[in-house]
């Protein structure tokens, strides 16, 4: 008896995280084939997404303020899908990383990310985006970051992620 609910708050939990990665898939999917959808195609398909992601948000919400015991899981979750809402984030694969809270993964991706810069596969202008957004995403997992980093951060954070940290200050 002890366990009533265990099951159903793991198949809950897991569901979610199916339908946010499916979101965040389709997201990626569409920026990768982004030139080959005419415009009014891509913003529509995408105007869908993030209205999907807003219903999930909702009910994340409906579900955090009547069960306490799946608040700290879901809030991350919830971070997630409002970076994605407030186009905070505007790489899926980092929003997914962060939902996850895989903070060696978004490390790992940072990494990769300087050796194709050195090489010339990444324009600065996108890497600098996508550090910011991984930088971001490590701090708000509550990783440490080098004081390089934190210069990097505060350099080139834009007033895009100070509304993802006012999304996330709310939510805190």
């Amino acid at each position: 008896m002890a366990s009533r609910g265990t099951t159903e708050t793991s198949k809950l939990k897991q569901n979610l995280e199916e339908q946010l990665d499916r979101l965040m898939q389709q997201l990626q999917d569409l920026e990768e084939c982004r030139e080959e959808l005419d415009a009014d195609e891509y913003e529509e398909t995408k105007k869908e997404t993030l209205e999907q992601l807003s219903e999930i948000n909702d009910s994340l919400k409906k579900i955090m303020s009547g069960d306490m015991t799946l608040v700290d899981e879901l809030s991350g979750m919830q971070l997630a899908i409002q970076a994605a809402i407030s186009q905070a984030f505007k790489t899926p694969e980092v929003i997914r990383m962060f939902a996850k809270k895989q903070p060696r993964q978004l490390r790992t991706r940072l990494a990769e990310m300087d050796r194709d810069l050195i090489v010339g596969k990444l324009g600065r202008d996108l890497y600098t985006q996508q550090k910011v957004e991984i930088l971001t995403a490590l701090r708000k997992l509550g990783e440490k970051l080098t004081a390089d980093d934190e210069m990097f951060l505060s350099a080139n954070a834009g007033t895009v992620l100070s509304q993802f940290e006012k999304v996330s200050t709310d939510l805190g």
